[in-house]
């Protein structure tokens, strides 16, 4: 790739306020001979000031679209849809190589401008494992908002999930937990349990973690557990089910409209922290739009008892210093190599992109 000027452009979808470079990381690259342009934001868990204090080059939010034709873009969450060509090679979360609606207007424009896309989901290494993933806070939060909703409904609350604002820490977002659960008589909550599907990989682990602090019992999911193919009825008896898995292929549905139907299970509350429903490949085809931050959770079941879905898409923006801590340190040694015109993670990358790019009707 040679290239060594990284241009961090402010995220613009509602409520994300992490940043795929940190101040620390961003000072790493400068001492390294990179340039880091950094555009001022709002929303961001990083002041501006952290970024000059740093050494960075402080420039206007949205400006990326003037940056010079060899600087990198980097960002987190979708671009602005205004179909405009794409002229950079963009770094990004694009989840466009799944079928998801709209990519291949997507790949038009980056066709359109020359373009090139280096999709974050897809910078693995030679084990094709992720380099850079969020995937543990995701389940950690993701975890976290579950048994809040599910104290909700013990607590009669209408709706059981409040509207989120991101909390400043994981020791802080524990304590409101273990608050809503303090909230229930004994009684009331010892019957809570989780079904977690995908256990093992990172997004498991991080769900585990949160479910250890509050000591709430598991029963963890992976490959051997679901190779037979689902649907699965052992979700309902378990009042929380975490679908932390993802998926590249076609797979038979984890769970079904009918099974959620069933009056005699004992789920309450389903959390698709892998959240894909616009792609073909979705295990979870309950819902065909994501919740959010402002309105956390769909009700799929009223009666006789309720059943509440999460399906949050930035779940690690909750938490959003720490997540941005911990990827971005991740990400780090990946950029460095974007000075090594050979460097196989971005070649890997750079050619998943033309493979699906070239699928386009001209």
């Amino acid at each position: 790739m040679d290239s060594r000027h990284i241009w961090l452009r402010a995220e613009t979808k509602a409520g994300e306020a992490r940043a795929a470079l940190t101040p620390n990381t961003a000072r790493k690259l400068l001492d390294s001979g990179f340039a880091v342009t950094v555009e001022r934001s709002h929303q961001s868990i990083f002041a501006p000031q952290e970024y000059e204090q740093a050494g960075c080059t402080l420039v206007d939010a949205g400006t990326w679209p003037a940056a010079p034709a060899r600087a990198c873009i980097l960002g987190l969450k979708e671009l602005p849809d205004d179909n405009t060509p794409l002229i950079h090679q963009h770094i990004y979360f694009a989840h466009a190589y799944k079928g998801q609606t709209g990519w291949d207007t997507l790949l038009a424009r980056f066709k359109r401008g020359e373009g090139v896309l280096l999709d974050l989901e897809y910078l693995v290494d030679d084990s094709g494992r992720r380099c850079a993933a969020f995937g543990y806070w995701a389940g950690f939060v993701g975890s976290a908002l579950a048994v809040l909703t599910w104290a909700g409904q013990r607590s009669q609350l209408e709706p059981p999930l409040e509207p989120l604002r991101p909390w400043q820490n994981q020791v802080e977002l524990v304590s409101d937990v273990k608050a809503s659960l303090d909230r229930i008589a004994t009684e009331d909550v010892s019957d809570l349990s989780m079904m977690i599907i995908g256990a093992l990989g990172r997004v498991g682990s991080g769900a585990r973690a949160l479910a250890d602090l509050l000591a709430v019992p598991t029963i963890n999911w992976d490959i051997a557990e679901t190779s037979a193919g689902g649907p699965f009825r052992e979700i309902l008896d378990h009042p929380i089910f975490l679908n932390c898995v993802l998926v590249n292929q076609k797979l038979p549905p984890f769970i079904t409209p009918e099974l959620v139907a069933d009056e005699q299970r004992a789920l309450r509350v389903i959390a698709d922290i892998s959240c894909d429903p616009l792609s073909e490949f979705n295990p979870i085809p309950l819902y065909d739009q994501c919740t959010s931050a402002n309105a956390p959770v769909k009700r799929l079941q009223s009666t006789p008892t309720p059943v509440d879905l999460i399906a949050i898409d930035n779940l690690p923006s909750l938490l959003p210093r720490e997540s941005s801590e911990d990827f971005s340190a991740q990400l780090l040694p990946v950029i460095l190599s974007l000075a090594q015109t050979q460097a196989p993670v971005w070649q890997r990358a750079e050619t998943l992109f033309h493979h699906y790019s070239g699928t386009l009707n001209d």
